[in-house]
């Protein structure tokens, strides 16, 4: 009677103990925004603008957006291939933090205190500016000589508005669903020029297809501090993620990644901000 007793409890033991052992192997393989070390990280970004966040045709993807994602990951521990790029548009970043559907943002994701009441940020780690592309041999040189002229930007943009209500007026604003139909425009000579931030406009202007057609007017119509989007709250997150940012910075990374993605647009970038100082 004795041993069957000791038998049971046996068994009941090592039941429980491999049911334990399953569920550790378990949480460690679905690891997928959480901790460093886990199996995989799922990062945010664009996937349709060149220079920052671009999904090229090979399914891999590139940018100055990605080179930062990927140093931070790095330093946050996790390899280039344990990363998950996941696509986030512009209208949807707050929620899918919110959601807990990637661990972090970089997306031309500027700080602004509407959205710091959604989501925390870690940075910010580049500085642009509203600023106009033009052509190479464009007499454009500030944005008053829009007035008579063609404008594009994207439907809604700020951008244009800000320009079209407050400084040219008489510009002919034309509005495209996305940048790329206002680039095809300006190279064809339907417009005169596109606005938007400079990081983006370069971003454009770098690609091969475009190289030495377009210039950036050098215009600085406003200031756009890009963040790394975390969930509200995470302050352990922001915290890991501006140590990496300082370190990029330090080691020269940052600047490499910048001559690399925007250089063949002669971008003029501003120095890299100081991190952690969260501004509007």
């Amino acid at each position: 009677m004795k041993l069957r007793k000791v038998t049971v409890f046996a068994t009941t033991a090592l039941v429980l103990s491999l049911a334990a052992t399953a569920c550790g192997s378990s949480d460690k393989d679905d690891s997928d925004s959480g901790s460093s070390g886990g199996s995989k990280i799922k990062i945010g970004i664009k996937f349709d603008q060149p220079g920052l966040g671009l999904k090229q045709p090979d399914g891999t993807y590139a940018g100055f957006d990605v080179d930062v994602a990927t140093y931070v990951a790095g330093q946050l521990g996790y390899k280039p291939a344990q990363i998950e790029w996941v696509e986030t548009k512009s209208a949807d970043r707050e929620n899918a933090l919110a959601r807990g559907d990637v661990k972090f943002i970089a997306a031309t994701y500027s700080i602004n205190d509407e959205r710091k009441k959604k989501v925390d940020f870690a940075g910010p780690y580049l500085l642009a500016h509203q600023d106009l592309l033009v052509k190479k041999d464009s007499t454009i040189a500030k944005a008053t000589d829009l007035n008579g002229k063609n404008l594009c930007s994207v439907t809604g943009s700020t951008s244009a508005q800000n320009i079209h209500d407050t400084i040219a007026p008489k510009a002919n604003l034309r509005e495209n669903s996305g940048y790329s139909e206002c680039i095809a425009a300006l190279q064809s000579g339907a417009v005169d020029a596109v606005t938007t931030d400079d990081s983006i406009l370069a971003g454009f202007a770098a690609q091969d297809k475009f190289k030495g057609q377009f210039k950036l007017a050098g215009l600085k119509l406003s200031n756009e501090n890009y963040g790394i989007g975390v969930k509200k709250g995470d302050s352990a997150t922001v915290t890991k993620i501006n140590t990496a940012l300082e370190k990029m910075v330090s080691s020269g990374a940052w600047d490499t990644a910048v001559t690399k993605n925007f250089g063949p647009a002669d971008y003029k970038n501003e120095p890299a901000p100081k991190i952690g100082n969260i501004v509007k």
